[in-house]
């Protein structure tokens, strides 16, 4: 009898069988670890996602430490919230958490400081859950505890809410079709577009309310950013609603120095009812800024009738004026102003009657490019926040201001209060290529102004561990 033989068969009956234990403890491995893996993507999704619920709530007017907790806790992954899931019964909240604090880094090097509730800055969320093992059971493992950890920064780099000036060209030149791919329209039409992808991005009501709920004379009881809508030359007061309301064609005037007081920059009020809610992903036909950037069918109801040249030094001066009154009502808001222009300033003597012919300074015939330079900086230094939008700017141009000449792209570049607020539209029609903004080098006015509107209104998750 061959002896061998047999025991030969009995180790492939022993290697079958421990090849299937093997096979069978690398099955319960990957399926244990692959629940835990979903488990833990759940889970950092959910603290993030209540991270920045809290930033928000952080960031609005009169929050608390209370108000922040209930926001956390209604986007966190505790039972009952909004983010909870079958599949984890028992999340809670770490003790200790949510976390208020006042980072140095955000402070030094992204200027937000610390207005939150408790002089905080930025807020973390910490979640926990114990999840069931099956297979592991078997080598003495029954549950493991799995922890999120998520940081978010305050919205915007100063405080919020935002009180919103934004200053549109409507001399003639925006008649001109602007060819370029990113908008192939009239440039006004292509300049109200990236206004209304401003409107969709702002908040006009606080991110909690369903409902920003009934507006009177277009602002809602709970605002958060409020917008008004300057263009110029001026218009008269008596035909100033033409500017919104598509009925008929506004009458523009000349820059009258002073001021006359049957003019007017300010097409509309300061307003907050240019959409229904936070999350609402349309704007409220029924606005009137809403419809003076696209009207009732998609074109807007803004007119670019110019016929007195480009002056925008005193539609700056006009801006400031209006947006120190509005910060008045409402203390804890940051100014802003949005201007968008070629750059070019052009108006002759007889264009801005009463203006000096011979000195240099406001109001002048000359350094026109200059003047509206010290406008921008007096607004800036009252602490409003500058943005410069050139649009088209050619390489060329500002024919009054000889001593020191200026070319329309760096008046537009000196007019923001800071280099990351310039943007330039350099591919438009016209446009000088080589009026490239190096902080913000993209084109497009819809992406400047999606860029424009991320600077403005979100919240950001940020490392965990920032100091």
């Amino acid at each position: 009898m061959n002896r061998n033989h047999n025991q030969r068969g009995q180790a492939m009956v022993l290697s079958t069988l421990w090849s299937s234990i093997v096979f069978g403890v690398m099955a319960a491995l990957v399926f244990d670890i692959g629940t835990v893996y979903y488990d833990q993507t759940e889970l950092t999704s959910s603290t993030q996602a209540a991270a920045l619920a809290g930033a928000a709530a952080m960031s609005q007017s009169g929050a608390t430490v209370s108000s922040v907790t209930t926001a956390v806790t209604n986007y966190s992954a505790v039972s009952g919230n909004s983010n909870a899931y079958p599949n984890l019964p028992g999340v809670s909240l770490v003790t200790g958490y949510p976390a208020l604090s006042c980072l140095s880094t955000l402070k030094s090097v992204f200027g937000l400081q610390c207005w939150g509730p408790s002089g905080s800055n930025a807020i973390v969320v910490k979640q926990q859950v114990s999840v069931p093992l099956y297979f592991l059971r078997l080598f003495g493992s029954s549950s493991a505890t799995l922890t999120a950890t998520a940081t978010a920064a305050m919205r915007g780099a100063a405080p919020a809410p935002y009180n919103v000036a934004i200053i549109v060209d409507t001399t003639r030149s925006m008649q001109d079709t602007d060819s370029d791919s990113n908008c192939n329209s009239t440039r006004l039409n292509c300049a109200a577009a990236g206004v209304a992808i401003l409107l969709n991005n702002l908040s006009p009501c606080f991110m909690s309310e369903s409902s920003c709920g009934t507006a009177s004379n277009g602002m809602v009881s709970n605002s958060v950013d409020r917008v008004s809508l300057f263009t110029f030359p001026a218009v008269t007061t008596g035909t100033v609603a033409n500017q919104y309301n598509c009925s008929g064609s506004p009458t523009t005037a000349a820059y009258n120095y002073p001021f006359a007081a049957s003019e007017t920059y300010q097409i509309t009020s300061f307003l907050s009812d240019y959409r229904s809610s936070d999350t609402a992903s349309s704007l409220n036909s029924s606005s009137n800024i809403v419809s003076a950037v696209q009207g009732n069918s998609g074109s807007p109801c803004m007119q670019a009738k110019g016929g007195y040249g480009t002056y925008y030094a005193q539609v700056i001066y006009a801006a400031q004026a209006a947006l120190v009154s509005e910060q008045a009502s409402y203390s804890n808001s940051q100014n802003v102003m949005i201007l968008l222009s070629d750059g070019d300033a052009t108006a002759s003597s007889s264009q801005m009657p009463g203006a000096s012919t011979t000195s240099t300074t406001y109001m002048s015939t000359n350094q026109e490019c200059h003047q509206a330079i010290t406008a921008a900086a007096a607004a800036a230094a009252a602490g409003t926040r500058v943005y410069a939008v050139a649009y088209g700017a050619e390489a060329s141009g500002c024919p009054t201001d000889t001593n020191p000449s200026i070319t329309p792209c760096q008046t537009m570049e000196q007019i923001a209060s800071s280099s990351q607020y310039f943007y330039s539209d350099y591919t438009a029609t016209g446009g000088s290529s080589s009026c490239i903004s190096a902080a913000q080098p993209i084109t497009g006015l819809s992406q400047i102004f999606q860029a424009i509107s991320a600077d403005l209104g979100v919240v950001k998750l940020i490392p965990n561990g920032t100091t």
